[in-house]
C-alpha cells in the first residue's frame, strides 16, 4: 500500500542522496541515487524506458476527463524505489485525480506550485540539469512507487477531471505530452484520442501542435485522433474548439508582445447544418489529359476519379468534360445540368476514353475557359495532366499570359500533376494566377483517392469571393493565404496574419451567396491584446505557423518568378528567427552566417546552425536542395512544389518541418544528428544549440543596454527564476544559455 511521505523527507533524500530521473509519459519518476560516484550523464544511472503511452479524453462542453495508460520498464538488475510526479496542466482546475499502479489504487498528494517549485529546484541543484524548471510555475501530484523490480514493467493508469478555460469563445484543452522528451528511449507507441461532445453545434476544431485526424459525428460530436510510433514527443498536445448556433463558426487567437506587432489566427467554419438552399450551385469543367503517356493504370484511375466526381455533383450544378491529347474535345459543347440523363451520357463518355497522341494544354484550357457561365455561380476547372505541353502553344510564359487574358470571370483552376514528367512551374503558375491549389500524384499514389478527396471538400460552396475587413483599433497585415479561398460546407479556413493596435474591434466577413452579397459581423472582445509576462507561452505557436506560411509564400515567389536579394534576405531572417528549418532555408542560414562570420559582423558563438555548418557534406547537400527549387520538372521539382505549398498552408507544427528527414548531419564528435534536434521554439521564437550553448535567435544584429552573466545553480540563478518566472523556459534548456529578455542579454554559464 501507499505510504505517505512527508515533503520534507523527499527534500532530505534529494539533498543527501541525489536523484536519478527517468521522465516518462506526462510525469516523471524520481529515484534516490545510492552512494557511489555520479555517472557522467544525469539520466544514465537508472534509465526507465517507456513502452507505450495511450491517452483517452472525453470532453463534454468545458469539462474534460483524461484517462492515461502507460507502461514503463526497469532495464537494470536493481530493485528501485521512486516517486512519480505529475505536473498539473497550467491553469487547469483539477476536480478529481486517481492513479493505479499495476492495478492497485494509490493515493496521490497534490502539492501547490510553491512546494512543487522547491522540489524541482532541489533536483536541479543535485542533478545539475535544469530541464524540470519549465514546470516551475505549476502544481504537481506526487506518488511513491515501490518496488520497481529488475527487468520488470510497471503499468500506470491515471484519470483526472478538469474544467477547461475559454478565451474569446474558444475553449482550450492541453495535455502535457512534452515531458516524454526525457524518456530513455523513443516510445514504441504514443496516442491521444479525444471524444468531443457539446450541447451546441461544434464549429472550429483545431490542433496546432500535432497532425491529427478529425472525424465529425453529426453537429455536436467529433472524434480527434493522434498516433505516432518510435518517437520522443517534445511539445505539449493542444486542442482548440468553438461552439455556437451561427451559420459560420468564428474563432480568434492572438499573440502580442508589448511594443511589437502582434500575430493572430482567425478560423472560419461553416455550419454542418447548412440548408441546401444556402449551398451555392456551381459550374465545373473536368479537363482530362488522355495523351499516350496516360495509357494503362494512370488512365484507369483517372477515369474512376472522374466518375466519382460526376456522381457527386449537386442537383443544381452544371458540368462539362474536356478530354485532350493532340487536340481537345468536349462531351456536351457547353455547361450542362447534372441530371440523370447527362450523368448517364458522361459515364459512357468516360468509359470509352483511350490514351493516344500528344499534349495540347493550350487548346484544352482555352475551351474550358470559353464556357458560358452564369452570374452568381462559381466556376471551377479541375485539370489533370501527366505531361508537358507538346502541341499548340508550349511556352510557359505565353500560356500563362493567354490564361490571364481569357479568364475574365475569376475562374479557379485546380491542377493535378500526375507523375514526375510534368512542368511544375507551369501548373503552379496556373493555380497562382487563378487563386486555386495544386496537387501532385506520385507514381505510388492513387489518382482516384486524391481527386475524389479534393472534390468532396469543394462539393458544396457556402460563400464565394470572400473578404475580411477589420474594424477600428486593428490594422491587419501580411495575411496568409494571400488570396482567400471560397468557404465550403464542412471545411475550415485558417488565416494567419500580423496586426497593429489592440483592444476591441469587429471583423466583417464578406462573401457571395449566389448573386447576393452577405456580411457576417463578429465582435471581438478583447481578442487583440498584449500578453502578460507570466503568460508568455500562451498561443506562442501562432508566430511559428505565421512564419511558416510567409516563408512558403516567399520561396514560391523565388521559385516561380526569380530571386532577389531582398526576398532571400527576408526568408533567411524569418527562418532563423522562428526556426523554420527546411532543406532550402537551412542552406540560406548556413551561407548567410558563414559570410557574416568571415566579415566579423557576428561572432562564431552567435551562429545558430554552427554544428551543421561544420559538416561539409551537409553544406553540399543543402546547396543542391536549394538549387532544386529552380527545376521545372522531375521528382525533385514535384517535391519542392509540394513542400512549399505545405508550408504556405501549414496549420500545425508537423507541417512546418518539411524535408526534416533530409536534414541530417555529422557533428564534430562523429555523431549522426538532425538539424531539428538543435532547435526549440520558445515564446514565439527559436533557440538553437550551438555546441555547449543554447543561443537565442534574437541575439544577432542587436545591441543590448546590458549583459547579465549568471552562473548556473548559483543563488543569483534561482533568484532570477523567482523574480522573472518567464525565464523558466529558457533556463530549462541547459546549463549554458544565452537569451534576450526585453533590452537585456542574459548569459547563463557553468
Amino acid at each position: 500500500m501507499f505510504e505517505k511521505i512527508n515533503i520534507k523527507i523527499i527534500l532530505f533524500l534529494a539533498l543527501v542522496m541525489g536523484f536519478s530521473l527517468s521522465v516518462f509519459s506526462d510525469g516523471f519518476i524520481v529515484i534516490p541515487r545510492p552512494h557511489h560516484p555520479r555517472p557522467a550523464h544525469p539520466f544514465s544511472a537508472f534509465p526507465l524506458e517507456v513502452e507505450y503511452h495511450n491517452v483517452q479524453v472525453k470532453i463534454k462542453d468545458q469539462i474534460a476527463t483524461t484517462f492515461i495508460d502507460q507502461v514503463f520498464y526497469n532495464p537494470t538488475s536493481r530493485r528501485l524505489e521512486g516517486y512519480y510526479l505529475f505536473p498539473v496542466p497550467k491553469n487547469a482546475v483539477i476536480k478529481k485525480f486517481t492513479m493505479f499502479v499495476n492495478g492497485e489504487e494509490m493515493t496521490a498528494e497534490l502539492l501547490d506550485a510553491k512546494k512543487a517549485r522547491r522540489i524541482y529546484q532541489d533536483i536541479v541543484r543535485q542533478q545539475r540539469d535544469p530541464a524540470l524548471l519549465e514546470y516551475s510555475d505549476t502544481g504537481v501530484f506526487k506518488v511513491r512507487i515501490f518496488p520497481i523490480e529488475p527487468y520488470s514493467k510497471k503499468r500506470i493508469k491515471i484519470s483526472y477531471h478538469e474544467f477547461l478555460s475559454k478565451d474569446n469563445n474558444t475553449v482550450e484543452y492541453l495535455y502535457p505530452l512534452n515531458t516524454e522528451k526525457f524518456s530513455a528511449k523513443p516510445l514504441r507507441n504514443v496516442s491521444v484520442n479525444i471524444e468531443l461532445i457539446s450541447k451546441e453545434e461544434l464549429k472550429n476544431i483545431y490542433c496546432p501542435t500535432h497532425q491529427t485526424e478529425i472525424i465529425r459525428k453529426g453537429k455536436k460530436r467529433a472524434l480527434i485522433g493522434y498516433e505516432e510510433k518510435n518517437i520522443k514527443p517534445d511539445i505539449d498536445f493542444k486542442l482548440y474548439f468553438t461552439t455556437g448556433d451561427s451559420k459560420v463558426g468564428f474563432s480568434l487567437l492572438s499573440y502580442k508582445k508589448r511594443g511589437e506587432d502582434g500575430y493572430f489566427l482567425l478560423s472560419l467554419n461553416p455550419s454542418m447544418n447548412v440548408d441546401n438552399k444556402e449551398i451555392v450551385n456551381k459550374d465545373v469543367a473536368f479537363v482530362l489529359d488522355v495523351s499516350g503517356s496516360m495509357a494503362g493504370e494512370k488512365l484507369e484511375q483517372a477515369k474512376r476519379a472522374l466518375l466519382f466526381c460526376v456522381e457527386n455533383l449537386n442537383k443544381g450544378d452544371r458540368f462539362e468534360i474536356v478530354r485532350f491529347s493532340t487536340e481537345a474535345e468536349t462531351l456536351f459543347g457547353n455547361l450542362t445540368p447534372s441530371d440523370k440523363k447527362n450523368r448517364l451520357k458522361a459515364r459512357k463518355f468516360i468509359k470509352e476514353l483511350r490514351a493516344i497522341g500528344g499534349t495540347n494544354i493550350d487548346e484544352a484550357l482555352g475551351i474550358a475557359l470559353k464556357q458560358e457561365t452564369r452570374r452568381g455561380r462559381p466556376y471551377i476547372i479541375i485539370f489533370l495532366t501527366d505531361g508537358k505541353p507538346t502541341i499548340g502553344e508550349t511556352s510557359e510564359t505565353a500560356l500563362i499570359r493567354k490564361l490571364k487574358k481569357k479568364n475574365l470571370t475569376g475562374t479557379r483552376v485546380f491542377t493535378f500533376g500526375i507523375g514526375n514528367e510534368i512542368n511544375t512551374h507551369l501548373l503552379d503558375k496556373i493555380t497562382e494566377v487563378t487563386r486555386a491549389y495544386r496537387s501532385y500524384v506520385s507514381p505510388q499514389e492513387d489518382i482516384e483517392v486524391k481527386v475524389s478527396n479534393f472534390f468532396t471538400k469543394v462539393q458544396s460552396p457556402v460563400l464565394t469571393d470572400i473578404k475580411l475587413k477589420f474594424g477600428k483599433n486593428i490594422k491587419a497585415l501580411k495575411m496568409y493565404p494571400v488570396e482567400l479561398p471560397d468557404l465550403f460546407k464542412g471545411s475550415t479556413l485558417s488565416v494567419f496574419g500580423r496586426y497593429q493596435g489592440s483592444g476591441e474591434t469587429r471583423i466583417v466577413l464578406e462573401g457571395k451567396l449566389g448573386d447576393d452579397i452577405k456580411h457576417l459581423v463578429f465582435n471581438v472582445s478583447p481578442g487583440f491584446k498584449s500578453i502578460s509576462s507570466l503568460d508568455r507561452e500562451k498561443n506562442d505557436f501562432i508566430p511559428l505557423l505565421w512564419a511558416a506560411r510567409r516563408i512558403g509564400y516567399l520561396l514560391d515567389q523565388v521559385r516561380l518568378h526569380g530571386k532577389s536579394n531582398e526576398l532571400i534576405q527576408e526568408i533567411t531572417e524569418l527562418a532563423r528567427t522562428y526556426g523554420i528549418l527546411t532543406p532550402y532555408t537551412s542552406y540560406l542560414i548556413v551561407e548567410d552566417e558563414k559570410s557574416r562570420v568571415s566579415r566579423r559582423e557576428i561572432r562564431p558563438v552567435d551562429q545558430v546552425l554552427a554544428p551543421a555548418a561544420g559538416d561539409n557534406e551537409f553544406e553540399k547537400r543543402s546547396k543542391e536542395e536549394f538549387n532544386s527549387i529552380h527545376k521545372k520538372s522531375g521528382s525533385r521539382s514535384v517535391r519542392v512544389s509540394e513542400e512549399l505549398q505545405q508550408l504556405n498552408r501549414a496549420a500545425n507544427f508537423a507541417q512546418t518541418r518539411q524535408g526534416q528527414s533530409r536534414l541530417g548531419f555529422i557533428d564534430k564528435d562523429g555523431k549522426a544528428r538532425n538539424v531539428y534536434q538543435q532547435v526549440k521554439n520558445i515564446q514565439g521564437r527559436a533557440m538553437y544549440q550551438n555546441d555547449r550553448y543554447w543561443v537565442d535567435s534574437l541575439i544577432q544584429g542587436r545591441t543590448f543596454k546590458k549583459t547579465i552573466r549568471i552562473q548556473f545553480g548559483s543563488h543569483e540563478y534561482f533568484e532570477l527564476l523567482s523574480n522573472k518566472p518567464e525565464t523558466a523556459q529558457f533556463l530549462a534548456l541547459g546549463q549554458n544559455v544565452r537569451f534576450v529578455l526585453k533590452d537585456s542579454l542574459f548569459e547563463i554559464y557553468e
